[in-house]
This record gives structure tokens, sequence and C-alpha cells, in this order.
């Protein structure tokens, strides 16, 4: 299970007060039309009232793989910025959906191919630790492929616990050294 899957035990340090939330997610695909697995990702998220109001432009990267001798098809990535009242449990839940809906097997091994990811990043400042969800998403730190489009559009914003830092400080300390190709600015 990965760092923002569902599972009990969760433990939450949210304001439940606030009407809405900015938080960040982090699209991506590997199959089939990607930029159409993307674009249908936001249109699901808008259609349950999840509104988009930024987004990256989009990257192509090789894809990250337990096996360095495994060849998958390269990702494209894009990171958004949406408005919503949910709870982190809520938007964690939708992703799952939308991540079914678009043809992703749930069931299949860790890192495998897919039609469409949806990670949470951060939910305003929630920090939460579970089994089943983590908030901030706990390898933004080790992912440029995440890190790279969340500074073209988000570069002052601070990363809430453990990180405590601004997304364009981690991608400066970010170790993955992967190539990223910037494909498009137009996903929205």
């Amino acid at each position: 299970m990965d760092g923002n899957s569902m599972g009990a035990e969760t433990s939450y340090s949210y304001n439940r007060t606030r009407a809405m939330t900015t938080a960040f997610l982090s699209l991506g695909s590997n199959e089939g039309d990607r930029l159409k697995h993307l674009r249908s990702a936001v249109g699901r998220l808008e259609a349950a009232g999840v509104g988009a109001s930024r987004a990256s432009p989009v990257y192509r990267t090789e894809a990250h793989t337990l096996d360095p001798q495994e060849s998958q098809p390269d990702y494209f990535n894009v990171v958004i910025e949406v408005e919503t009242e949910r709870s982190p449990a809520d938007l964690l839940a939708l992703a799952k959906q939308i991540e079914r809906k678009g043809g992703r097997d749930l069931s299949a091994r860790r890192w495998a191919p897919r039609p469409i990811d949806v990670d949470l990043l951060v939910v305003g400042r929630a920090v939460v630790r579970g089994k089943g969800l983590t908030l901030p998403h706990p390898r933004i730190g080790e992912r440029r492929f995440v890190l790279q489009p969340w500074a073209d559009i988000a570069p002052n914003l601070v990363v809430p616990a453990p990180f405590e830092s601004t997304v364009s400080a981690l991608l400066d300390r970010c170790a993955d050294r992967a190539q990223l190709d910037r494909l498009c600015d137009a996903l929205l």
C-alpha cells in the first residue's frame, strides 16, 4: 500500500471549519492516450465539484520501476491545484474512484503501468499519518516528476511537516536527476 491509499487507524490534523481548501494533486499516465487520460481525470474531478484552478505544464518522464531492467512506456505528468470542501479522506476516495473509472486496476502490483494515477500531495495544511493516507505525500522530496511541475505553479508554497520547506527548495534538494521533457502548457 502506498502513502495515499485507504485504510484504518488514521489520525488527522485538519481544520474542518474551513469551507474551501486548496489542494495539490499529481496526475500521471503511461498507458494509452496519456494526454486524454489526464484531461479526463481533471474532468471527473470537476464533475464531482472539485474544480481545478491551475495546472502545470505536462511533462514526459521515464517510468520509475522497482526493477531497473524493467521497461515501461514514459509517463505524462502534471500537477493541478484544486479547490475543495472535501476532507482529505473524501478527496482520496474520489481520487481512487477516478483511477478505477479511468481503467486502472487497483489490485495490480505497485508501480505497474497505468492509464491514470492520482496522488494527493497536500490538502491545505493537513498533516495526516495513517495506514491508508499520509499527507503531505511521503515521497514528495524524492520525485522530480512531481516537484518540477509543482514548482511551475506554486514555487513558494510551504509544504507542511515533516517537510516545512517551499516546493522550489525541495526541488533544489531533490536527488532524482531524471530528465523531464516539457510537452505542453494547455491541459486545462
